[in-house]
């Protein structure tokens, strides 16, 4: 009852507060919501965080399974310290994530110096407000989510498959496109989409990496609120970010229910 009491005087009340306000400010109808479709400005911001979203979690798929794969391979001594130092990243302050890797990408930090000096480059690369910031910033701080549930289910794969694969003929790469990937599917889907939902919300990383002009919906929402104190619009556009959140979430329990139905069968 405590707990059922606090989610219901912390999360619900507020959110229908919030859903409330969409409705009623400035006055009654939806014409928070007509803006925001007719706005073009509101709709670039929109599909912005789509955007960045697909970005981030493609980035973080592609550099998170090699590594869940190789923690799946190493013994298992190896593979818990290696583990506990990818964990060793969530555990630090977000913000001082995010200004540390502000540091590093700025023209002047250690990236662009390393590259000059190395004769890669002449000038130093644009690597901070803009979608590169973003998407090096989130995919780090992403990456453990990824990792975490493939790494389960590599785990779980019998290596003599892909020696039976072997056998027969097939090369690294079939074994690894026909056999492999189809088997770490689930985990991939799984963790990808948990990349995809958290990334449409967040805030400190892009607004510090990103800038005004790859704004997303939650910086909009903040600007709304603290700047512009349009508290229906800001409503509205936090109301269509949390049903596009549930429907991706729902679809994610229903993607590892069928993995879970598929794998008991």
């Amino acid at each position: 009852m405590p707990a059922l009491l606090l989610l219901l005087l912390f999360f619900v009340l507020p959110v229908v507060s919030l859903l409330l306000r969409s409705f009623t400010e400035p006055q009654l109808g939806v014409q928070n919501y007509a803006e925001l479709i007719a706005g073009g400005s509101y709709l670039r911001v929109l599909g912005n965080t789509f955007l960045v979203a697909a970005v981030v979690t493609a980035v973080t798929v592609a550099v998170g399974f090699p590594v869940a794969w190789l923690l799946a391979l190493l013994p298992r001594g190896w593979s818990a310290l290696l583990f506990g130092v990818l964990l060793l990243s969530m555990w630090t302050n977000l913000l001082a994530r995010t200004y540390a890797w502000m540091i590093l990408l700025q023209r002047t930090g250690l990236i662009n110096r390393t590259l000059m000096q190395l004769g890669l480059i002449d000038t130093p690369l644009a690597l901070v407000n803009n979608l590169v910031g973003v998407t090096v910033g989130m995919s780090y701080i992403m990456l453990p989510f990824l990792v975490m549930p493939l790494h389960t289910t590599l785990r779980n794969i019998d290596p003599s498959i892909l020696r039976a694969a072997a056998i027969c003929g097939a090369t690294r790469w079939q074994a690894f496109a026909r056999v492999l990937l189809p088997l770490a599917l689930p985990g991939i889907a799984s963790g990808a989409l948990m990349v995809f939902v958290m990334s449409l919300g967040y805030f400190v990383t892009p607004a510090l990496l990103g800038g005004t002009s790859h704004m997303m919906l939650a910086e909009l929402i903040a600007q709304l609120v603290q700047s512009l104190l349009d508290w229906g619009l800001a409503g509205a556009a936090a109301v269509v970010l949390m049903t596009v959140t549930l429907g991706l979430y729902a679809l994610q329990l229903r993607l590892v229910d069928g993995a879970g139905s598929r794998g008991g069968r």
